[in-house]
């Protein structure tokens, strides 16, 4: 069986949830790849493929970044949550705030769930160009896309999981003393 590395305290439910939020961004991203490349995901051949370089530069983007943030959520199961990594400039070896990692991971939950409630008003209300497709390039698009939904409470669930974690490892053992992962000069295994 295959072993998913995260700090020995973390639930695992929570080690599962951070682990699938990448999985969970990758259909939409290889969407808009598919799109950009000229794939058959619309009706209309010269829909995607007819793009501008900086629309084809931004769709690409777009796809990169949110992978990227989806990537972060594995910090909140993982000692470079506790201690930024040596080589980050400036802060590397440092302590990682809770409350800001917990702070940053739930403005993300917040914009993503505005994200998702901007896109079913949009939908409803017509609102946007449309994309020109058959039954079954729309079921492809649903297909792709309905796995985004599950992101924000993901993030949620691993972030409030994070913050109960930091906050009572705080008191350490017994309530008494500190306990901090990464503390002193870690050992090169543990940054995996």
């Amino acid at each position: 069986m295959m072993r998913i590395k995260a700090l020995p305290d973390v639930p695992r439910w929570a080690v599962l949830a951070a682990h699938a939020v990448p999985l969970v961004t990758l259909p939409s991203g290889l969407w808009r790849l598919a799109l950009v490349a000229g794939l058959p995901v619309t009706q209309d051949a010269d829909w995607g493929a007819g793009m501008s370089v900086g629309e084809s530069v931004y769709v690409v983007s777009l796809s990169v970044v949110s992978e990227l943030l989806a990537f972060l959520t594995l910090g909140l199961v993982r000692s470079w949550g506790e201690v930024f990594p040596r080589w980050m400039p400036f802060l590397g070896g440092r302590r990682v705030n809770p409350a800001a990692a917990t702070g940053a991971a739930l403005a993300g939950v917040a914009g993503l769930c505005a994200i998702v409630a901007w896109g079913v008003y949009a939908s409803y209300a017509d609102l946007g160009p449309g994309i020109p497709a058959t039954p079954v390039q729309d079921a492809v698009l649903v297909a792709c896309y309905a796995p985004l939904l599950a992101w924000p409470v993901l993030l949620a669930a691993v972030a409030v999981a994070y913050h109960r974690r930091r906050r009572d490892g705080a008191k350490g053992p017994a309530g008494g003393g500190t306990r901090q992962y990464g503390a002193g000069c870690p050992a090169p295994s543990s940054w995996v």
